[in-house]
């Protein structure tokens, strides 16, 4: 008798629930007439408001209507198709399409009893739907997530700014204008919308990168690589093209490693640089582009990260009239920031600076700058000696790579310039023995050698966000904090919010700033290694990398996590 109750007053996927002994017939009707007045489907009422468990429900809907179940937290959502059907009728209907096979297209319902989403998707998508079961909470999110991914598609290049975008290529090579109609609009705005999407995110690189079944557009802010769009995988060649078109590359040649740059401006006042460049691969070209903003080395070296003692010595050494100034790190450190950070507070009228880099990545008036090129025989040898020859005061090389080129900048400094460049070693110490190997006799080092400084980029913790972390004892013991001062030790951790990426906002500089005292200058010539050299820096009252890591966690700058990420030997 109950049953035929439920046949006369409940329907599709209210009487499966209240079957299936979910909930009782009353409290089911009760419910309907609530999600009715918040204007909401019944399921989404139900999950939301926890009155029924989302897995079975799915699990009862299956059942009855004899429809497949997907887990929707086994499948890379950000893979799933694009552009087949509007973010409009996706959120009105709460319907996720899956894959789409021949005419047939495969979404994703909570509510299979839905017959008007299926009829209307139909209709707008002229293809045979087929409906797979799926759980509300996590379908939810799963939609969200794939429109998230695609908030840069097609469909949403349609402002009218983004045709009118100043974009050319290198000012070195630029030759006839870039031709409008080489590419379709669609994907004219598509770049331009990549483009000043990673400006505004703060990105220093920008990674298209194409493979066998999807096409993925990643942007690297404050070091961490997050995925940004996923376009069609078939207008993959499109996209890269047109990039490769306004950086004034071949796009023709698509088996060999190309370079090129784009100048977009932004305002009579800023213009930002793109560096570009192409790799064949498996499935296609990866391109890779920096963003190079010129603005980045005048933030002011209080805001480099530097402890006050650090800041002091480094100062010192950028303001005596000779000897060397050595910068060491990974690539993506900020040792270029640095360095032009130093270069700007020295640039006056009466000094004559020059710098030889690969290539120049911001441009700084009162500096002559030269870009080396090997191919043509410019390298950075050749800049150095060619600059000796022109009354220099301060010289900057953008890396010492080769023995050459150590030893011209070292001579350099001897006779009376001053000499800043860069190293890839891990710290301080290790960069006196790096020079050694390359050749330069301990004599000539100790007598050229200024100052050594080995620098790291931490993420800076939100202060919108962060809060208090609760560690024991002995894990903050091994990390290196002293037993006296765990007391009062204040130590954040990341949680995320609107005003930054999952807890944090921008990056602080964590530096080893060693100067060349007179014991250490003894030690060198006594063919101390870096061991020796690093136990003799810390008797010096010299922070290595770590410790200047954990001043940071101090001062509440940053996470314990993000030191161990960047410090870890």
């Amino acid at each position: 008798m109950a049953t035929d109750i439920i046949d006369l007053q409940l329907g599709g996927l209210a009487k499966c629930l209240v079957k299936a002994g979910l909930l009782s017939e009353a409290d089911m009707l009760e419910h309907m007439k609530a999600a009715q007045k918040v204007k909401l489907p019944l399921i989404s009422y139900l999950v939301a408001n926890k009155l029924v468990d989302s897995k079975k429900v799915a699990a009862s809907a299956s059942a009855e209507f004899g429809l497949p179940q997907l887990d929707l937290s086994a499948i890379d959502i950000r893979t799933l198709p694009t552009g087949l059907v509007s973010e409009k009728l996706i959120r009105k209907h709460h319907a996720l399409p899956l894959l789409k096979r021949g005419n047939r297209l495969f979404i994703g319902l909570s509510d299979p009893s839905d017959f008007l989403a299926q009829d209307e998707i139909k209709f707008h998508t002229r293809l045979n739907i087929e409906t797979i079961l799926v759980e509300e909470d996590k379908l939810g999110k799963a939609i969200e997530t794939a429109l998230e991914a695609a908030d840069t598609s097609m469909a949403d290049m349609l402002d009218a700014d983004l045709d009118n975008l100043d974009v050319g290529g290198d000012a070195q090579t630029q030759g006839d204008e870039i031709n409008p109609d080489i590419d379709d609009a669609p994907i004219v705005r598509f770049v331009n919308k990549i483009l000043l999407d990673s400006i505004k995110r703060g990105a220093s690189d920008i990674h298209l990168e194409p493979y066998e079944k999807n096409f993925r557009i990643r942007f690297r802010a404050d070091g961490m690589l997050y995925e940004v769009a996923s376009p069609p995988s078939s207008i993959s060649t499109r996209i890269i093209s047109r990039i490769k078109v306004m950086a004034k590359m071949d796009i023709a040649e698509r088996r060999l490693p190309q370079d090129g740059r784009i100048k977009m401006t932004l305002s009579k006042h800023r213009a930002i640089d793109f560096r570009v460049n192409s790799c064949p691969t498996l499935f296609g070209e990866k391109v890779v582009l920096r963003i190079l903003d010129p603005t980045s080395a005048q933030i002011g070296i209080e805001k480099l990260g530097f402890e006050p003692i650090q800041q002091k010595r480094f100062l010192e050494a950028i303001n005596r009239p000779y000897g060397m100034v050595l910068v060491t790190g990974p690539t993506g450190s900020g040792k270029t920031v640095t360095l032009y950070t130093g270069l700007n507070i020295i640039n006056s009228i009466d000094r004559n600076i020059s710098t030889a880099e690969d290539p120049v990545e911001i441009t700084v008036e009162g500096i002559n700058q030269v870009n080396v090129n090997p191919k043509a025989g410019l390298t950075f040898a050749s800049a150095l000696r060619a600059f000796l020859r022109q009354d220099p005061d301060i010289i900057m090389v953008g890396e010492i790579r080769d023995q050459e080129t150590a030893e011209i900048a070292v001579k350099a400094a001897q006779t009376g310039h001053l000499v800043l460049s860069t190293l890839h070693t891990n710290d301080a110490p290790q960069t006196l023995n790096r020079l050694v190997q390359m050749g330069i006799p301990p004599f000539n080092i100790v007598s050229a050698v200024n100052l050594i400084m080995a620098q790291r980029l931490a993420r800076r913790l939100c202060e919108h966000c962060k809060v208090k972390a609760d560690f024991p004892d002995s894990v903050l013991l091994s990390t290196g904090f002293s037993e006296d001062e765990l007391k009062n030790l204040n130590i954040y951790s990341a949680v995320g919010c609107e005003h930054c990426t999952n807890g944090f906002k921008g990056r602080v500089g964590i530096y080893q700033v060693m100067t060349i005292s007179e014991n250490m200058r003894k030690l060198i010539l006594e063919g101390g290694n870096t061991l020796q050299l690093a136990a003799q820096a810390k008797a010096e009252g010299i922070n290595d990398l770590r410790a200047s890591g954990l001043e940071k966690v101090r001062q509440g700058i940053t996470t314990l996590e993000e030191i161990d990420r960047v410090t870890k030997e």
